[in-house]
């Protein structure tokens, strides 16, 4: 018999099947972060950071002629990807692996481009600075999104949900710098990101079959997420951070 926590953890991933993103974000927004990168080899080589179903990768393989890895530990995901990739022509550009963010078995300066949309909190923003460096090329760029405090003094509710996994977006700006980065932009995403993540998802947590072990607790979860957003969603938000280390460009 699976365990409470085994039974939450299926339940999450089963609410979060079929979206187009797990996280905020916009075709849009990814396309203006990879604008503020700078230019880019004819072939860059890029790594999609926690990709889940690819939606970014997917986007760089076709506008910006990139080889992409994307990499993410949930294998229904990455199939996901296959799929979409195979279904727009893609599967030559776009290589899905399952690996650890964490602990990638890839050599030193293998990517012109590392990219992590809403994934490096799994991590830790700063462990994420630190240990992703090494893959850069030199030239290289470093381009994510995190959430932090858009606001010095968040509310009580807010910083109760969030415990301590955020800061301001001037600390992490502090910490990218300390890492060695020098910050080439941030950009605050704009709110019709969240909708595009948190309308899809609200759909699915409405649909959900709340007698499946985990599933009541999930959607309770992520219903208390999105009144969060709603009521205080001025109090935080996610930044894209796009970063290249000062050696390559000081």
């Amino acid at each position: 018999m699976p365990s409470d926590h085994d039974a939450s953890r299926e339940a999450f991933f089963a609410l979060h099947h079929g979206l187009p993103r797990q996280g905020p974000g916009s075709d849009a927004t990814t396309r203006h972060l990879l604008s503020l990168a700078g230019p880019l080899p004819e072939r860059p080589r890029v790594l999609d950071l926690g990709c889940g179903p690819g939606r970014s990768a997917l986007l760089l393989a076709a506008e910006a002629g990139a080889r992409v890895t994307a990499v993410d530990l949930h294998e229904p995901f990455l199939d996901e990807l296959r799929t979409a990739a195979e279904a727009r022509s893609l599967s030559a550009s776009v290589n899905a692996v399952r690996a650890d963010m964490g602990e990638l078995p890839c050599p030193d300066g293998s990517f012109d481009l590392l990219w992590a949309e809403g994934s490096a909190y799994l991590i830790g923003f700063d462990t994420a600075l630190r240990g992703w460096r090494r893959l850069l090329a030199p030239g290289g760029t470093l381009v994510l999104t995190h959430c932090s405090w858009t606001v010095g003094t968040p509310s009580g509710r807010a910083r109760a949900f969030w415990a301590d996994l955020l800061r301001t977006t001037a600390e992490d700006t502090r910490a990218a710098r300390d890492a060695g980065y020098r910050v080439l932009g941030t950009v605050l995403l704009p709110d019709s990101d969240w909708d595009e993540y948190y309308g899809p998802l609200a759909t699915h947590a409405d649909a959900a079959d709340l007698d499946r072990p985990g599933m009541a607790e999930a959607v309770a979860d992520t219903r208390a997420e999105i009144a969060l957003r709603r009521a205080h969603g001025g109090e935080y938000g996610y930044v894209g951070h796009v970063l290249r280390p000062v050696a390559d460009g000081a």
